[in-house]
């Protein structure tokens, strides 16, 4: 049976103690960079993999951490999944994912499951702003490492990694509003979803900002999935609102108000131009392509799993928890074909 490579053989290797290098192996900040490099390349060299048993019971750590994720239906969710694998497991910490399919009894569910599965620390993306803040402000209170992107936890003092939803609606709304458009409709994400509010504060702002009234016709409430895009377009014809544009919370509400348009014999651009929210490739696989505020979503997983890191490393170390930081990542306006 081939020998297991220990802390000890690699620190004999280096010449330096097992303390150092068990320290540099969890990221200790504390250790010099180039030591830690060191030490990585050489247990990478020898086939150094840490013992999970050993570690637990030295740390009292699990090398696990959680994500709760809203939907897994996207390649929004997909990309920032593996942003967050990619430092993670570079780190040697391992990842479990839960979908709570849009439903905050899942969603509590799944943090009751990962509480039983003693993960050292939590990444989440909220199914709604006013669900389960109970037991979030219960870990917070506990110093449990816990960093949310995307979807956050109105009114709670958390690490959080988000993009400027309100300027971002407000300046790809201005975009139509510049291209001629002047009866401009806004389908409204969720009511208990942060981002919907944001999002329908600059779209309507920037049509203050041109004197274009916003009217109640064409502020349409619906949900999140493309049928809910060709509802919202039923609804609008119904109310026989002029219209000649459409901004909708998200990217597959817009191929679903697109679709439907199109079985109504409205013509996109040509009639009634879209734009959306994304974070999924739809946009350029649909005709026309679609004009949308694109979000960083790799990098979003990355810097959300560095703040985990931050937080764990603290703790490893006897420090407190850094204090709560907001990182606003910037998301790219893309105006395609249906501008």
């Amino acid at each position: 049976m081939m020998k297991r490579i220990t802390i000890k053989d690699i620190a004999a290797e280096l010449r330096l103690s097992v303390s150092t290098v068990s320290r540099a192996l969890t990221g200790d900040k504390n250790i010099r960079e180039a030591t830690r490099t060191r030490v990585m390349e050489v247990a990478k060299q020898m086939g150094y993999s840490p013992n999970p048993a050993a570690m637990t019971i030295r740390t009292g750590r699990t090398g696990t951490v959680g994500v709760v994720i809203p939907e897994m239906r996207t390649d929004y969710t997909v990309k920032v999944i593996r942003g967050i694998q990619e430092v993670l497991y570079q780190a040697g910490i391992k990842v479990v994912v839960m979908d709570s399919f849009e439903d905050p009894e899942m969603e509590m569910e799944n943090f009751r499951m990962m509480e039983r599965f003693m993960v050292d620390g939590l990444i989440i993306c909220q199914c709604s702003c006013r669900h389960n803040l109970d037991w979030l402000s219960k870990m917070l209170a506990q110093d449990f490492p816990m960093v949310f992107y995307g979807r956050i936890p109105y009114g709670l003092k958390v690490s959080q990694v988000l993009v400027d939803d309100y300027a971002k609606s407000f300046f790809m709304v201005e975009k139509m509003i510049l291209a001629g458009r002047r009866h401009i409709c806004h389908f409204y994400g969720p009511d208990d979803v942060h981002n919907s509010v944001e999002r329908a504060r600059g779209y309507r702002d920037a049509l203050t900002k041109y004197n274009i009234p916003c009217e109640d016709a064409l502020q349409i409430r619906s949900g999140m999935l493309i049928e809910d895009g060709r509802r919202a377009v039923d609804k609008l014809l119904a109310s026989g609102a002029k219209f000649d544009a459409i901004f909708a919370f998200n990217e597959e509400m817009a191929v679903g108000a697109m679709q439907r348009l199109r079985e109504r014999g409205i013509r996109v651009p040509e009639d009634a131009a879209i734009s959306a929210f994304s974070g999924t490739s739809l946009a350029e696989v649909v005709y026309p392509t679609l004009s949308t505020v694109d979000s960083p979503t790799l990098e979003m997983g990355r810097v959300a799993a560095r703040q985990l890191l931050d937080q764990l490393n603290a703790l490893a170390a006897g420090d407190p928890l850094p204090e709560p930081r907001t990182i606003v990542l910037n998301a790219e306006i893309n105006v395609r074909d249906s501008i």
